[in-house]
């Protein structure tokens, strides 16, 4: 199967006029930047949008049929597992996750194409590189997305058969608005203070001493007065280096470069204003944060993503009669990792509970899974009810003596293990 770039795109109507079209922040030049470069070459922005994108990479997609019936099913389907963990030839889940993540940092919008099969089943999901991209619709209303790659080539796609993730929703139809206004000042004044520091560097090599000769003398005897000045004076390999000595000929005058470099404090004030645009700080960008830091900007940044990946990968990739019968890609994320050995040893309440599979806990200690490690268990006292009303259910005029005597063993394991609780506590 060919790769989307070099299939035949989409043809659409010719006499669509309503259209809408987004470039994509990849692009130079005076639409978008006035500090000669693109917004990915800041480290700056790198380094916001960076935690924030291995994060998204980390999310591990799953299939989930919620049958009323059966009950929950977990990638049932082999196709569509390895659809989430191998979405193409090209690349992973995770480096796909992390070029869409950084595309949507940048852009507000990012792209994935879904290739399906002649039964319309999804095959392989790709990114999609553009650098614009213009809505369209044909004669019946439907849309079509147009993008132009770096390449210089283009192709249309339905619009159902992408998965369009966005961030700003609010003036288009159809795209998240354009970062690039609210950036543009700030990174001027970014590029104007390193290229300030750039310059002071660059003139602390100007005149430093001025030598003035009472006498007129021939331009060639000045130069190599001085060649003479600085090699016996100036240069460190000679004795009299650091003192220095001339007749009522020459004057000699030592000159102060004074080059302004911009203040540390605008310089900081300027960067914060970044990392509130990203919603992030210093703390996250140098991987500094303790466990309550990371989960306030789990909660901000990446919660909102995990959902809004969960919801357009389930229509994107099922039909309306599939969802219909619970089918939806949930994405997981083990945002434990951070946490204290203290806060990850508490856990291991849920596991006998059975709100935590054993392997799911092992995982936050980065340990292997186990076998039967995917299976839930809990502890006898929390299942008294249920296994009581089924020595009921079981209980007739030949055995009534015996489940009598399960019962009040259950009944006392439980009383006994809620007083050892007490006691712990």
């Amino acid at each position: 199967m060919k790769p989307f770039w070099k299939r035949e795109p989409t043809k659409t109507d010719e006499k669509a006029t309503e259209h809408n079209m987004i470039k994509m922040i990849t692009m130079t030049g005076d639409y978008y930047y006035a500090w000669d470069g693109k917004l990915y070459e800041s480290d700056i922005v790198r380094a916001c949008i960076r935690p924030k994108v291995k994060a998204i990479g980390k999310l591990v997609g799953k299939h989930i049929r919620d049958d009323p019936k059966g009950g929950i099913k977990v990638n049932t389907e082999a196709n569509i597992r390895f659809l989430l963990s191998e979405p193409n030839p090209y690349m992973t889940a995770q480096q796909m996750q992390e070029k869409v993540a950084t595309q949507l940092c940048l852009n507000n919008n990012a792209f994935i194409l879904i290739v399906r099969d002649e039964n319309e089943k999804p095959v392989q999901l790709y990114p999609v590189p553009c650098v614009s991209a213009e809505a369209k619709y044909d004669s019946s209303g439907e849309l079509f997305l147009k993008f132009l790659y770096r390449n210089g080539k283009s192709g249309t796609f339905r619009y159902a058969d992408i998965i369009h993730l966005r961030h700003d929703y609010n003036e288009d139809d159809i795209f998240g608005d354009s970062p690039a206004p609210a950036l543009t000042q700030m990174m001027n004044v970014i590029g104007t203070i390193d290229k300030g520091m750039i310059r002071a560097i660059k003139n602390s090599g100007i005149i430093r001493w001025l030598l003035t000769y009472s006498s007129s003398m021939r331009e060639e005897d000045i130069k190599r007065n001085v060649e003479k000045f600085v090699e016996n004076y100036l240069a460190v390999e000679t004795d009299t280096f650091g003192a220095a000595g001339v007749d009522a000929k020459a004057k000699v005058e030592r000159i102060e470069p004074k080059d302004y470099v911009p203040n540390a404090a605008q310089t900081d004030r300027t960067i914060e204003r970044i990392y509130s645009f990203f919603n992030t700080n210093k703390k996250i960008v140098q991987s500094d944060y303790n466990e309550d830091e990371w989960n306030a900007y789990y909660e901000a940044e990446i919660e909102p993503e995990v959902v809004q990946m969960h919801q357009t990968y389930t229509t994107g990739i099922f039909t309306r009669k599939e969802r219909g019968f619970g089918n939806r890609i949930e994405f997981e994320a083990n945002n434990l990792s951070c946490a204290s050995l203290t806060t990850k040893l508490a856990f291991q309440a849920m596991v006998d509970r059975g709100a935590m599979l054993p392997n799911e806990w092992r995982a936050t200690l980065n340990m292997a899974p186990i076998p039967g490690g995917d299976e839930p268990i809990r502890r006898l006292d929390t299942q008294v009810v249920n296994l009581v009303k089924e020595a009921l259910g079981k209980m007739d005029s030949k055995n009534y003596m015996v489940t009598a005597e399960i019962i009040t063993r259950l009944l006392d394991s439980a009383e006994g293990g809620d007083k050892k609780n007490e006691i712990q506590d």
